[in-house]
């Protein structure tokens, strides 16, 4: 698959409808943050229970949420969204996040958020023209990291498979997932060829997870059969440490009917994510970004749905926990809106699933109660889509290094990367890739200015 993205060269232009859509999306998840109904990053969401209970600051959860987000911002999200030409939640929603927390009254955070989505859409366009007028084009050269992240995002589930249910599975998984590959290239050009590759790889992943879980469920029927008591003698009763109510059973019931409360700001919500996604100006994720902007939206929609099923039970989970949902939700409103021919059906759609999402957080959080081996392989798949996008991440932001600088292009980008694992990662790992690519354009374009190094011809 050529790494050229036709998006990428439309230098971010929207339309009015786009930036509207935008501009007010943020100014609703600022204003749901800043009310502690939901945030966009899983990793401050646990510490959201403390601020609605009120045993930590504003200021305090604001301090959480920067420490959390501003490496994905400034060294992911941000040129993730030039080199691709498409937005992307870590530029949208991260932020928000943050403003909304800090804004100290309600009428203030929407007006942030608002400002927020302004500099985006407005300002994205001219750091693009400026930075495509450089002698040094770091952002064409950013292009190069579409290959490595659409083909090897595709092995997360055979990553999985191998780490919850050993070699001998993972390895026959791999050779499955392989032999998709080359058929679909032969086959079906015009295919992304890990689309069926992935699908037959999540369905194996979920496929042995059921069959562990019945497993699992039928031995201990058994083991409950064999100890029935006798006729006339009553069972045992299993009870609490203090024989009372389940606190977390309390906890989660509390946290799901406070969100209840609000659905229809959850539903106005999803509408607009939904839109935001019909509208072909955004991607949920690294690899959907790159395929929204070759304008291949059945295969985005079906890596988004995949890479929801790994978020599902960590977002029900936290949700019941804290009282706060996820933004962005479970995430299925991405494919949906990829998929959707009508703005107006988009919002609609979108609308509907924030409602059943919403409305099915309990019943969510009893069924992972019972599927302990699907809720471990949310896990896995997590844990597998870090591992493949990270190794991608970085072999791609090499080869942009190596497009615009040769081997000295290799050489800072790769040192920098370097410098940030041995100070502690100052930058999280994810981003100091791609942030390493930017700095190693702008050292380059010094260098040029300076006399002492020329461009390469591309």
């Amino acid at each position: 698959m050529s790494s050229t993205l036709l998006a990428a060269s439309t230098g971010l232009d929207f339309s009015l409808a786009q930036q509207l859509t935008v501009v007010a999306l943020c100014a609703l998840t600022a204003f749901l943050a800043h009310l502690a109904l939901a945030v966009f990053n899983d990793g401050v969401r646990p510490f959201m229970l403390d601020f609605v209970q009120g045993r930590t600051t504003r200021s305090a959860i604001t301090a959480v949420s920067f420490g959390l987000s501003a490496g994905f911002i400034f060294g992911l999200g941000a040129p993730m969204a030039l080199a691709s030409g498409v937005l992307n939640p870590w530029l949208l929603f991260l932020p928000t996040d943050i403003l909304g927390l800090l804004a100290p009254k309600k009428w203030l955070a929407p007006l942030l958020g608002g400002a927020w989505g302004g500099v985006v859409v407005f300002g994205l366009k001219g750091a693009n023209d400026l930075a495509h007028d450089l002698p040094v084009d770091f952002l064409t050269a950013l292009q190069q990291m579409a290959t490595p992240i659409l083909f090897l995002f595709t092995l997360f589930p055979v990553l999985a498979i191998t780490k919850q249910f050993g070699k001998l599975l993972g390895g026959l998984a791999g050779v499955v997932e392989l032999a998709l590959v080359v058929l679909t290239m032969k086959v079906w050009p015009d295919v992304f060829a890990g689309a069926p590759a992935m699908a037959v790889g999540v369905l194996l992943l979920i496929g042995f997870a059921v069959a562990r879980d019945v497993r699992q469920r039928r031995a201990a029927e058994r083991a409950v059969a064999g100890t029935v008591p006798p006729a006339g003698e009553e069972a045992p009763v299993v009870t609490g440490p203090s024989g009372g109510v389940d606190p977390m059973a309390s906890l989660f019931g509390a946290s799901a009917a406070r969100l209840r409360r609000h659905l229809p700001l959850f539903m106005v919500l999803g509408a607009g994510i939904c839109l935001l996604s019909q509208l072909h100006v955004f991607g949920g994720g690294e690899a959907t970004s790159f395929l929204v902007a070759k304008g291949q939206y059945a295969e985005a929609a079906q890596v988004d749905f995949y890479r929801s099923l790994g978020f599902i039970p960590l977002i029900a989970t936290t949700a019941l926990a804290s009282g706060a949902y996820g933004i962005v939700g479970f995430t299925l409103v991405y494919p949906i809106g990829y998929l959707l021919p009508s703005p107006w059906l988009a919002l609609v759609c979108g609308a509907l699933v924030f409602a059943v999402e919403v409305l099915a957080l309990s019943w969510i959080g009893k069924v992972l109660g019972r599927l302990p081996s699907v809720r471990d392989s949310s896990e896995h798949l997590r844990g597998a889509i870090g591992d493949t996008l990270h190794l991608a991440i970085l072999f791609g932001s090499l080869l942009a290094a190596h497009a615009m600088g040769g081997g000295l292009g290799i050489l800072i980008a790769g040192g920098l990367y370097l410098l940030n694992e041995a100070t502690g990662r100052v930058v999280v790992r994810m981003a100091a890739a791609p942030a390493a690519v930017v700095v190693t354009g702008i050292v380059l374009n010094v260098l040029h200015w300076l006399g002492l190094f020329t461009p390469i011809k591309t």
